[in-house]
């Protein structure tokens, strides 16, 4: 399996909330997160990022869902980015707020590098995480 398809795999598993133990197989040990963006400034690791990405789609976001819009893979730098949409809305406890039924359309993007025995060593992502957690009515 190419490191592209190994990140693609890891995307769809990762949005599709199988949290860390979905996630795993695909990822490096020790393999890093970042994000510019509130609530994800404390996560360092992927797999944490799985497992909360998990919780807050098994959770106050039940049924959200994502559209993947466009991916490529830079062989040079052994990175693949995703860019895609997430959907979601407010319809069960476990937020911030009580449920308010608002609904968040959000883009965003995973930068993920690769390492040499084909997987996700380090995942940067990149969203306005403010407009989509004021469109939830969370802010």
């Amino acid at each position: 399996m190419s490191k592209f398809d190994v990140a693609t795999r890891f995307f769809h598993a990762c949005e599709g909330l199988t949290g860390a133990v979905g996630c795993a197989e695909y990822v490096a040990e020790g393999a890093g997160f970042e994000a510019q963006c509130e609530p994800l400034v404390e996560i360092t690791s992927v797999l944490d990022y799985c497992d909360w990405l998990a919780a807050v789609g098994k959770g106050p976001l039940q049924g959200c869902r994502y559209i993947l819009h466009s991916s490529a893979y830079d062989d040079q730098t052994d990175t693949a980015l995703f860019y895609g949409t997430f959907i979601g809305k407010h319809v069960a406890e476990g937020g911030p707020v009580p449920v308010t039924h608002k609904e968040t359309v959000s883009q965003f993007v995973y930068a993920l590098e690769m390492d040499q025995d084909g997987k996700v060593s380090k995942m940067t992502k990149i969203w306005n995480a403010p407009w989509a957690l004021s469109r939830l009515g969370w802010m």
